[in-house]
């Protein structure tokens, strides 16, 4: 699960995120700190999962412990969410990579790439309905199906790797316009974020496992090697091509790159990698966004109405409404330019708060010795829990304002769920704390679509290439 979830559609995107924000230093800068930070959460939930094994479906379960009813409830419909963001990314994806073949689709956000999407989506509704087991099984298949092309791809560049091309895009601005180091590695976060996006697929699901120490040994294990894979992903890619080239073609990228070394066969070979990888994924986190709602709802977290199951135990009220959020998502892209990206930060941007909270939560344990009494591991896992801490909060940072207030504006909205839950138990809603965050969120939210709409207009006026400002070598 831990694999099957992280590796999905933004792998796929890397060599031209990447290429459009930074050259081979400011990457390698950028791998270190990512790798390094969600090495340190995935550590973080290794140790909740042995020192709390009573609290199932991490990053909501942990959020509430250590701060109450509507940050816990926050953090699960902000994850919620951005589940469903990334699903919807899947489909945008898939439409722009068989756009190949029908141009029709153009860049996966048309209207008859929103129609089929919308197919595709509930067809995978009906199916994960018929039960978790099922749709597990299939899962696996295609985890080992998607990792053959990358592999594929990794060995080709190194065969082809062109050293030229490597050294001259090392500082950055080989046929393009960038910024300060800086500003090149922390372009690159919210991409980062996305594709690690799963590291915590093992403790959603730590209900289901026979022993707790296998769920913190799947997430270690998962994510060192889905790192490896990352990073040279994106490396290699600095030795095909210049840096101003590679920041100019089209998604999925690695396809670009392989067709551009060994020829169309190449991108044929990477799109079909690519559709397999990203359906597998998109069940991987629907059956994810399911687990979500369902399990806050068991806790009387959510309305009563996310808790019914279907005869195959399927939890069929939670995956409605998760497949119902998607559709308005799909809907949403006809309006947004640059539908893609979009999506992708948003993704990243949801999640980041969840994240803080899991590694905050890791914190307070050492801090407050809970679980530490015999002091055993206490100082190591004060470094660690710190470490996360630093690292997610500066996501927060290098994210940028204007998609974490936007995240906020779906945070608002998601608070109605919170107040039904609350009348159907008979409590006051909010506590004075909690009233207070309410209003900031509020506020912030409107701040945000109030942005969106004024970015989004600016957008219009500058198309991608000017935007990326590439030279291209002919010219």
């Amino acid at each position: 699960m831990v694999v099957g979830s992280m590796i999905g559609s933004g792998v796929f995107l890397l060599p031209r995120r990447f290429g459009t924000e930074t050259g081979v230093l400011g990457a390698i800068i950028a791998w270190t700190i990512a790798g390094g930070g969600m090495l340190m959460l995935a550590l973080v939930f290794q140790r909740l999962a042995t020192r709390k094994p009573e609290l199932d479906a991490g990053v909501y379960a942990y959020a509430k412990d250590g701060f109450g009813d509507y940050i816990g409830f926050n953090s699960a419909f902000g994850f919620w969410a951005s589940a469903c963001a990334g699903n919807t990314s899947y489909w945008v994806l898939i439409m722009a990579t068989t756009s190949a073949l029908f141009p029709e689709l153009g860049d996966g956000a048309t209207v008859l790439s929103v129609g089929l999407s919308s197919v595709g989506v509930w067809l995978f509704f009906l199916l994960i309905s018929r039960g978790v087991q099922q749709a597990a099984i299939i899962n696996r298949i295609a985890t080992v199906a998607k990792v053959v092309p990358l592999i594929v791809f990794i060995i080709l560049a190194i065969v082809m790797f062109d050293a030229g091309y490597f050294a001259d895009n090392f500082l950055g601005g080989n046929g393009i316009e960038v910024g300060s180091l800086w500003d090149q590695v922390t372009g690159t976060m919210l991409i980062t974020v996305f594709v690690f996006m799963g590291i915590e697929g093992a403790s959603m699901y730590s209900r289901y496992a026979r022993r707790r120490e296998d769920v913190g040994r799947a997430t270690v294990l998962g994510f060192v090697g889905v790192l490896g894979v990352f990073a040279l992903v994106t490396l290699v890619s600095y030795g095909s091509m210049s840096q101003g080239d590679l920041a100019a073609v089209d998604q999925p990228s690695v396809a670009s790159v392989l067709a551009h070394l060994v020829g169309d066969w190449g991108s044929v070979f990477i799109r079909i990698g690519v559709i397999v990888s990203v359906l597998g994924a998109y069940l991987a986190w629907t059956l994810m966004a399911a687990e979500i709602l369902y399990i806050p709802a068991q806790a009387d977290d959510m309305p009563a109405f996310l808790k019914r199951t279907n005869s195959k135990g399927a939890p069929i009220a939670a995956l409605m409404m998760a497949t119902g959020f998607v559709q308005l998502l799909l809907i949403w892209l006809l309006f947004v330019d640059d539908a893609l990206d979009f999506m992708l930060d948003l993704t990243a941007a949801l999640a980041l708060v969840p994240y803080l909270l899991v590694a905050l939560y890791g914190l307070r344990l050492v801090v407050r010795r809970e679980t530490y009494s015999d002091g055993r591991d206490r100082t190591k896992d004060l470094v660690i829990a710190s470490l996360a801490v630093v690292y997610t909060g500066f996501l927060v940072v290098a994210a940028g304002l204007d998609k974490l207030l936007l995240a906020f504006s779906l945070y608002a909205i998601g608070t109605i769920l919170f107040v039904i839950a609350r009348r159907e138990r008979g409590l006051t809603v909010f506590r004075p704390f909690e009233a207070a965050l309410f209003g900031a969120i509020v506020v912030g939210g409107v701040v945000g679509v109030v942005l969106l709409a004024t970015g989004v207009e600016e957008i219009d006026h500058h198309p991608e290439p000017d935007r990326y400002s590439v030279v291209h070598e002919s010219d």
